[in-house]
């Protein structure tokens, strides 16, 4: 690099890396962005995203996130025109919880985006590397350069060995497989603290033409209860891009659904309710059933070192990933992102200790992802990792609670909304009229049945091939 020329180095483009891009390009002269696998020229399936082929809703409080960070105008709009689905929690979705069905209300409350994965990642590349100067280089980074004081660069695979990259900010944003323990070993930094913990999830996936007359159907779930005593079971019907229905079921260790097209459809029939079954049974399917294991929620507890390198920031996956079944990871990643924008814009690229703020500050709402998701998955038997605590319990009870209030409550409905999207933190929850909300309980019985309209009842009718 010349003298006065800034350069910053993101591992990895996925969602966390490009957000990451576009708010370092706004900081100094030069992004380049590494990653080893092919990039798709549109919003295809790649290689490097395990979960790429299953549900994935951007929750409000990421979506926002990104709205902010996002160059060239809003996000949302964008990915609205390329088909994605918004759905108002208050109305848009029918959900049955381990405490009953959740009612739908005449309040449109926060709204989530669904649609594929594939096309989130390509509407933020394609608009990070149109509307700023970030550049995408295929090749895979092997190890960090510098030492245990500041990172200077990236070591990168070539035909001949090795060269590196020079830059004054390192970001690594290369996902769930990250290298980042070994790469601080080699700077000679160690004793990070590692966690997994493991439901052993599978998930299982099919693409369906969305039926003539159903493009309105609500987004449908029947979600797992992980205090039965048994491996949990879900599934949901999620409207995407392409008049397409994307139907995914998942089970824990012990009730995995299977990957052949009879027993997919005889598992949505088998679970609590068998709305999912009968929904998808007179569909047309688009593909065959797509099966992932990489679920375990694995924390890497960076922000505890004594001792921070300088110039390097891990983001996004690199620092934790969650089961995918609470739809929290991408919008961690756009909030570190975020955090990374406000640290930049305080006291510049240069600033003395920057990357330990931020690596620090990252981990406040990775805690908040990890206590929900690791805080259901310690109930399912055969989790490898965990078990359930005191705190575990006391948690679970209230949760417990508000959940069954919020299926006949309004007011603890809005307050489940606001923290599972993201738009709040747990301590929404704490607040005294939420306490005195959970404490009055559901204020109308409970639901027999999902909460259809006359219309809808007469599609699963219409679909139903199985007797039901």
């Amino acid at each position: 690099m010349t003298p006065g020329h800034r350069r910053a180095v993101v591992i990895g483009a996925g969602l966390a890396g490009m957000l990451a891009a576009a708010v370092l390009s706004d900081a100094v002269d030069e992004v380049v962005v590494l990653d080893r696998d092919d990039l798709p020229e549109g919003p295809e399936h790649r290689r490097g995203l395990p979960q790429g082929r299953h549900a994935h809703l951007l929750m409000a409080g990421g979506l926002a996130a990104m709205e902010e960070l996002m160059p060239g105008g809003s996000i949302r709009q964008r990915l609205l025109a390329a088909g994605a689905r918004e759905i108002p929690l208050g109305h848009g979705m029918v959900a049955l919880t381990p405490e009953g069905w959740l009612r739908r209300w005449r309040h449109d409350g926060p709204k989530m985006l669904s649609c594929t994965r594939a096309l989130l990642d390509w509407t933020v590349r394609s608009t990070v590397l149109a509307h700023t100067g970030a550049g995408i280089r295929k090749v895979q980074a092997v190890g960090l350069a510098g030492d245990a004081r500041r990172v200077r660069g990236v070591r990168v695979a070539t035909a001949a060995g090795e060269e590196e990259l020079a830059a004054d900010l390192v970001v690594d944003a290369s996902g769930r497989g990250s290298r980042v323990v070994t790469w601080l070993r080699e700077l000679g930094i160690t004793g990070v603290r590692e966690r997994t913990v493991d439901a052993g999830l599978v998930n299982a996936t099919r693409l369906y033409r969305t039926p003539a007359g159903a493009e309105q159907f609500p987004l449908t779930m029947v979600q797992s209860d992980p205090y039965a005593s048994r491996p949990g079971r879900s599934g949901m019907v999620l409207p995407i891009e392409g008049d397409r229905w994307m139907v995914s079921l998942a089970g824990s260790r012990g009730g995995e659904p299977p990957s052949d097209p009879e027993g997919f459809l005889r598992y949505a029939l088998g679970l609590p309710s068998p709305i999912v079954g009968r929904l998808v049974s007179g569909a047309e399917p688009l593909t065959d059933v797509y099966v992932s294991r990489s679920t375990s929620n694995i924390r890497r507890y960076l922000e505890r070192l004594p001792h921070w390198p300088e110039g390097f920031v891990a983001l996004g996956d690199a620092v934790a990933t969650y089961n995918p079944a609470y739809g929290q990871g991408m919008s961690v990643a756009a909030f570190h992102a975020r955090l990374l924008h406000e640290e930049l814009r305080r006291c510049g690229p240069d600033g003395p200790g920057l990357a330990r703020r931020v690596q620090r500050g990252a981990a406040r709402p990775v805690d908040t992802a990890w206590t929900a998701a690791v805080g259901q998955d310690v109930w399912y038997p055969d989790t490898r990792g965990a078990r359930p605590g005191l705190a575990d319990r006391l948690a679970t009870s209230y949760s417990r609670r508000l959940t069954r209030a919020a299926t006949g409550s309004y007011r603890a409905a809005a307050a489940l909304w606001d923290v599972t999207s993201m738009r709040t933190g747990p301590e929404r929850l704490l607040r005294p009229d939420t306490l005195l909300t959970v404490l009055n309980g559901p204020l109308l019985p409970p639901l027999s049945g999902p909460p259809l309209t006359a219309a809808e009842r007469k599609i699963v009718e219409e679909l139903d091939r199985t007797g039901g």
